[in-house]
């Protein structure tokens, strides 16, 4: 019986072994499927079809495949602004590409400057007698921006274009939190450096509203400069100095207002759009249904044309989004990721390094960690050069004091030298309830910083001390690298925000270009004469898994990019406002340290983080101005 028993818990064993390792093996294969990602497919003659159903970024996030099966919301989808252009260029001059087809009925923006790029690489294609079509349900700023520069710009007839512009309300907190009796302890150093403000007051200060409106109209010139010449039709003043009387004019109707004030050429709806194209490009052969059209995808046509790399490399390293302290992104700027990314591509031996910059700072101390990592390659005796995309400030700018020259667009937002932290206590609140807090001190410092209990004085004025601290050396890099001193400097920095056009002419920015000027010069300065660039960082692969396919791939039809009515944009709004204070109470929250941070600048996306696990209505109000 002993020998039987022990041979019985040995099968069991064996069994559950086997079973283990079967499940083991099922997990594998599902995480696999999950995440293969299929080939990009042939180029067919057609039509190259953007269907931007999501935002524009610098550098997309990396999806966990187990977070998106497991959560409610299918994340919002990010196209490499590089990628989208590149493509572009491409269809201009493929023979098998007969037009470029623009579906942005599910378009949620990107930054000013990464329109002004698909808008040039648009140009391109008209340039070499190419049709450039597009169609939506509703434009808002950056789809009006992008459909401009379409030869044909369709809208649904229940839909229509809609001009925003620049600007809008931010959430202040400061009287409700004194209600509550939560005491908020504000650091910083700088009159502009407003990012604190909606834990202070109950309005916005006259110096932010200074500052904003300069940076605002600087945004909103920019952007009608580029409408009216790409559209010289196009009635922007009419459609934004009384858009009740524009709309009752045409009865109502939002289709034919922006049909009337030339914002549009055509109404119908994707099917009539679609036998459109189809005279342009042909029938699909896979698919008779009305309205389609034989067409190629971005992935295809730029798996069908490799770059090459010809000659020495230049590397590029990506900073974008918030920096944080960490190894988070892509997506986010973590500090020890990105800087482990410069010491790679100075391992490599490249003839230089440029430094690809669209983040609104954040953490002083992962600023400082990727500062380092710069001046570390710079040391090797090799060119160093800063891109600025959409926004370079705070800590933005703090990672670009190294560079020998800095590039920007007069789009460009930056600026914003300064310093502050934040800590709420809840000693107030909690005495209404009889809570105190007691206690032996043997220093000052004992048990602080106590929230619950209240700071001391002399950790108050420690803390405020520090910051003053960062903010001089944060004067002193900018000065070193700019040829100025500390009080040229202090007089353009106390937080406030420039534009590009006027940080060229406050001397924060040496030239306008974009990342090709940027590595042009690297590779000037190397004295190279054939060069190719390097990207550092995760890259994401361009072609979907199944994963993200089962989350919206690029071929299904978005149930939210229907409702881009009048109405429709108003509920995005109100999810927007409520994104907008869940996102501004979790930063007073959040365990933090100094804060090199720009409240005014509109953040593309941000990813990483918390951030990452919010649902698509509070990520794309980030998308809308959730940082302004």
């Amino acid at each position: 019986m002993v020998f039987a028993r022990k041979v019985w818990h040995l099968l069991v064993a064996i069994k559950d072994a086997l079973v283990l390792l079967l499940m083991l093996l099922f997990f594998f294969a599902l995480y696999g499927a999950l995440t293969a990602r299929p080939s990009a497919g042939r180029v067919q003659e057609g039509a190259l079809l953007l269907d931007l159903d999501g935002v524009v970024v610098e550098e997309p996030s990396v999806q966990d495949p187990f977070e998106t099966l497991l959560s409610s919301e299918a994340p919002i989808k990010e196209y490499r602004a590089r990628d989208l252009v590149r493509a572009i260029r491409l269809a201009a001059t493929d023979d098998r590409i007969k037009a470029v087809v623009l579906d942005l009925s599910g378009f949620s923006g990107g930054g000013l400057i990464h329109m002004q790029e698909l808008g040039e690489a648009l140009d391109s294609v008209r340039a070499a007698k190419k049709p450039v079509l597009a169609w939506a349900v509703g434009y808002t700023d950056d789809g009006v921006m992008l459909a401009a520069h379409a030869s044909e710009v369709w809208v649904d007839p229940l839909g229509g274009a809609f001009v925003m512009g620049p600007g809008g309300n931010n959430l202040y907190f400061g009287p409700l939190l004194e209600k509550l009796k939560i005491k908020t302890h504000v650091y910083r150093v700088g009159t502009f450096k407003d990012a604190v403000e909606p834990y202070l007051l109950g309005s916005a200060s006259e110096p932010s509203k200074e500052a904003r409106r300069a940076i605002y109209a600087a945004i909103w010139d920019a952007w009608q400069a580029d409408v009216k010449k790409a559209r010289p039709k196009a009635d922007i003043a009419r459609v934004t100095a009384d858009p009740v009387g524009w709309m009752k004019a045409s009865g109502g109707d939002a289709a034919k207002a922006a049909l009337a004030a030339g914002l549009v050429d055509k109404l119908g709806d994707a099917v009539a759009f679609g036998e459109r194209v189809r005279e342009i490009a042909g029938k699909d052969p896979l698919d008779e249904l009305p309205g389609t059209y034989a067409h190629t995808r971005p992935a295809a046509l730029l798996a069908a044309h490799p770059v090459e790399d010809k000659g020495k490399a230049v590397a590029v390293v990506t900073v974008a989004g918030e920096i944080v302290d960490g190894d988070a992104g892509p997506g986010t700027a973590g500090g020890e990721r990105i800087a482990a990314l410069i010491d790679e591509a100075a391992a490599d031996d490249p003839a230089g390094l440029v430094l690809r910059v669209d983040s609104p700072g954040g953490s002083v101390l992962a600023s400082e960690q990727i500062r380092t990592a710069v001046e570390r390659f710079k040391a090797k005796g090799k060119p160093v050069a800063v891109s600025m995309a959409n926004v370079a400030a705070s800590g933005g700018y703090w990672v670009s004091t190294p560079a020998q020259r800095v590039f920007a667009e007069p789009g460009t937002i930056t600026g914003s030298i300064g310093i502050f932290a934040i800590l709420p206590t809840f000693e107030r609140a909690l005495a209404e309830y009889g809570v105190k807090g007691d206690g032996v001190r043997t220093t000052p410092l004992s048990g602080q910083p106590d929230l619950l209990s209240g700071l001391t004085p002399e950790v108050d004025q420690m803390l405020q001390a520090n910051i003053e601290s960062n903010y001089t050396r944060f004067l002193t890099l900018v000065g070193k690298a700019r040829g100025k001193n500390v009080e040229q400097v202090d007089a353009l920095a106390q937080g406030r925000v420039w534009d590009g056009g006027t940080a060229r002419q406050n001397g924060l920015v040496d030239a306008f270009g974009g990342l090709d000027d940027a590595t042009a010069w690297v590779a000037a300065q190397a004295k190279l004469t054939e060069w190719h660039t390097r990207h550092y960082g995760t890259e994401g692969n361009p072609y979907a898994s199944l994963l993200e396919r089962l989350g919206g791939g690029e071929d299904e039809a978005d149930a939210r990019s229907v409702a881009r009515d009048f109405a429709g944009l108003a509920a995005e709004r109100q999810q927007v406002q409520f994104a907008q204070a869940a996102g501004q109470l979790t930063r007073l929250l959040g365990a933090r340290g100094a804060q090199a941070y720009c409240l005014e600048c509109p953040v593309p996306l941000a990813h990483g983080g918390t951030v990452a696990r919010l649902s698509w209505w509070q990520r794309a109000a980030l998308v809308a101005g959730l940082s302004r």
